[in-house]
């Protein structure tokens, strides 16, 4: 893994995969009209001239955001969901300093002292980026302020690196070899542990030779682990043998894919988690090999780190 790479280049197809998980904040296009509101991510405690928030993000290091002088300047971006964040990049101004600053990531927008320290800024030579390790601080929000009165806070560029959190099932689209009635493969992933009963919450298949359902993740991720829950009624033993399958492959839809691990069995509506090691795969399969099976799942949840990058599209006002 290329962690110390830039990862801003418009003009590169995203061919390594590697390349393509951890900007979380990337500019994606920089013209000056067709603005739109749902990106606008980035915020300021103050705005000097037509300095906006949004010119740390737009992938540009001559252009800056800049408060006014104050007390306690800040700026802000929202990320939209929670991540670990393992590294904040920061370039600075050719003409201003920003010692003392400190980089802040948390969950709490509108109380800066809240969220947890990342790391404070000594110095940045002029023009410069410096890179500060957050060391896989969880948090939506990166915060950078300058402590103290009178204080100017200019930022030409903000880059974050990181994990998305959660549980990645949830996110995706899933398949099975057949449904018994109204057992759908979406019930699996539908966030939802308590409904274990076949007929609220849980998919099912039909009574069937090698009986499979599949989530695509959409991107490749490295699985760390596979949480499966039992149904709470009768025949719980049907999960018994069934196998946790990870890969890039559809060959067998997906069923040739790599082991990480094989069901013994698991308590009526409990959920066991299964260990997968950083195994790499878009597809996550269960299958139970044999004739006349059933495969019934209440839910399916998957945890690892993502080699998606999120990017935030951020267009410049005239």
């Amino acid at each position: 893994m290329r962690l110390n790479t830039p990862l801003f280049r418009p003009a590169r197809p995203w061919a390594h995969k590697w390349e393509q998980m951890h900007l979380l904040i990337k500019r994606c296009g920089a013209e000056r009209k067709n603005t739109n509101a749902l990106w606008r991510t980035a915020s300021q405690s103050s705005q000097f001239d037509d300095w906006i928030s949004r010119y740390a993000v737009d992938g540009l290091r001559n252009s800056c955001s800049h408060t006014n002088p104050q007390t306690d300047p800040w700026w802000r971006v929202d990320l939209l969901n929670e991540y670990n964040v393992y590294r904040v990049a920061i370039t600075n101004r050719d003409d201003y300093a920003l010692n003392g600053a400190v980089i802040r990531v948390g969950n709490f927008p509108n109380n800066v002292y809240s969220n947890t320290i990342c790391a404070v800024i000594s110095t940045i030579p002029s023009g410069a980026t410096a890179n500060f390790s957050c060391k896989g601080i969880e948090g939506r929000y990166v915060i950078v302020h300058i402590p103290g009165e009178l204080k100017t806070l200019t930022l030409c560029e903000v880059e974050v690196y990181g994990y998305l959190l959660g549980n990645w099932a949830s996110r995706g689209t899933v398949i099975q070899s057949s449904t018994s009635a109204d057992m759908f493969a979406e019930k699996a992933i539908d966030g939802n542990r308590g409904l274990q009963q076949l007929d609220t919450g849980c998919s099912s298949t039909l009574n069937q030779t090698n009986p499979w359902w599949r989530v695509d993740l959409a991107h490749i991720y490295k699985v760390s682990r596979v949480v499966v829950t039992n149904r709470n009624d009768c025949c719980t033993e049907q999960i018994n043998g069934a196998e946790i399958r990870i890969g890039n492959s559809l060959e067998n839809n997906g069923n040739n894919n790599p082991i990480c691990a094989i069901i013994p069995a698991i308590p009526a509506g409990e959920f066991f988690s299964y260990s997968c090691g950083g195994m790499e795969g878009r597809y996550v399969n269960l299958i139970i090999p044999g004739d006349m099976k059933i495969l019934t799942l209440c839910e399916v949840e998957v945890f690892g780190k993502g080699i998606l990058y999120l990017y935030y599209l951020v267009h410049k006002l005239n």
